[in-house]
């Protein structure tokens, strides 16, 4: 049976029209909220072809646009949400106009700053927020406190804390000046808090947490609050021969559902 038969999955093909993550696609669609030819979908795993005209809320699924990537320095301050319940500002109440819709790559807490990766495409994101994707996290940490080096070190062996496994962790002292000191923090796996809460086991209180670089991108030189989109070229190289070939079939793939819709 060819794949043009088989169609997609229709959450992939929500993601990949740069609705939300496929993850949100699927809640979407559990929600009722999501209508094949007149028909609302109960089934996430659904498959749909090109000729099928897919709403949400009752929109058809916007135009297909070429997948993009931008990187954007957080102010501390900013929830990584759409909206927040106890009404805390979000990074879309700072985003400047003109974005497109724009979904974080991973995420940064309340209370940390400093490159967020932002891209039109739900499926990109799926993509590198993967594990098996383990691109470095680096991160500039100050903290209060004497910081012993032999412990950082230890950290390359992993750490457990309560219940939670943490994986290898490169973990340099830049700097000690008094009770305060500069850390450097290299990992994969990227856990809920997980700096905050090694830093607190080891006895530190970090007072500022900034992430620099998220696999091959790097923060520079952006100011606090600024947007700055991938050049596509760059964006291709950077992702290696691993994604170019699927970052091409997205793209000719959303053409062919904007023609069909038509």
């Amino acid at each position: 049976m060819t794949k043009e038969a088989v169609g997609e999955r229709i959450a992939k093909v929500i993601a990949r029209a740069g609705v939300c993550s496929r993850r949100e696609a699927e809640e979407l669609i559990a929600q009722g909220r999501v209508e094949v030819d007149g028909v609302t979908l109960e089934e996430p795993g659904t498959r749909v072809l090109p000729h099928q005209r897919i709403t949400v809320d009752g929109e058809p699924l916007a135009s297909a646009e070429a997948t993009r990537l931008w990187r954007y320095h957080k102010p501390k301050g900013l929830l990584t949400a759409a909206r927040d319940p106890q009404g805390r500002p979000t990074i879309y109440d700072r985003l400047p106009p003109g974005l497109p819709r724009v979904m974080p790559i991973g995420r940064l807490d309340l209370t940390s700053e400093g490159l967020l990766l932002l891209t039109n495409d739900g499926e990109l994101k799926r993509q590198l927020e993967l594990p098996a994707t383990a691109w470095v996290r680096r991160y500039r940490v100050r903290v209060f406190g004497r910081v012993d080096e032999k412990a950082l070190a230890q950290l390359s062996q992993g750490i457990k804390i309560g219940d939670v496994a943490y994986g290898p962790i490169q973990a340099r002292l830049d700097s000690q000046s008094g009770s305060n000191a500069w850390l450097t923090f290299r990992l994969r796996e990227g856990k809920n808090r997980e700096i905050r809460n090694i830093c607190e086991h080891l006895g530190y209180k970090v007072n500022r947490l900034l992430r620099i670089a998220y696999g091959p991108f790097q923060l520079g030189a952006l100011p606090e609050g600024g947007v700055e989109e991938v050049p596509p070229k760059v964006l291709r190289d950077q992702l290696g021969a691993r994604f170019l070939e699927t970052f091409e079939q997205r793209v000719k793939s959303k053409s062919a559902h904007a023609h069909r819709r038509r």
